[in-house]
Order: structure tokens, then sequence, then C-alpha cells
């Protein structure tokens, strides 16, 4: 079986795609948002990117040729968006989450309009 054949992937990549565009609908809206609605499109982009390291790490052990596109892909991406060649994409997910643990510390103790 290939990698995007098994239900697990395939259930994993339509809940990041679902929940990507549910970030990203409503992303020009934050500044205007309400400290609950802050906090919740921050629990949501905590979710996602959570939901991409899975993703990420599946792609990695994967030795499918489809999953090794899809991971290339995935960095020349990253690459075009600035990132450095020799950045392990494990670590930016854990940089994005601690950044949005002090977005959300920050709307949750001030309402602040980040």
């Amino acid at each position: 079986m290939s990698f995007f054949e098994s239900e697990v992937v395939r259930a994993e990549l339509a809940e990041v795609q679902e929940l990507q565009e549910e970030v990203y609908s409503s992303v020009f809206k934050f500044p205007s948002m309400d400290t609950e609605e802050k906090l919740r499109h921050i629990d949501l982009l905590e979710k996602l990117i959570d939901k991409q390291k899975i993703v990420w790490t599946r792609l990695s052990l994967s030795d499918d040729p489809s999953a090794i596109e899809m991971k290339q892909n995935m960095i020349e991406s990253a690459r075009a968006m600035g990132l450095p060649a020799n950045v392990d994409m494990s670590v930016v997910f854990n940089n994005m989450n601690e950044m949005l643990n002090i977005m959300k510390n920050q709307v949750d103790t001030t309402g602040s309009d980040l």
C-alpha cells in the first residue's frame, strides 16, 4: 500500500486541509476579534501545526516515492518562504508552537490586539 492510500494518512491530510481553510478564512479578521475569538483562533493554529508536524514525521519515516516527493516539495516551499536549506522542519514547528504560546499568553493576560 502506498503512503497516500493509508486511511490514517488520508484522514490526517483531510483534517490538515480543513484546519487550513478554517484558519485562512478568518486570519485577516484577527485584529478585530474579541479575546475569546482570538484564543480560539490561536488554538486552531496550534492544532494545525501539531497535525502538520505529525504529517511531516510520517513523511520523514516513509520510503514511499510519493511521500519523499511531498516532503521535498514542502522543503522547497519552506526555502521559497526564506527558510535556510539546513533548517530542521521539526524545529520550525516547535518554534511556531512557542510563538503561539506567547501570543496566547499575551491575549489571555491583556486582551491585547497583538
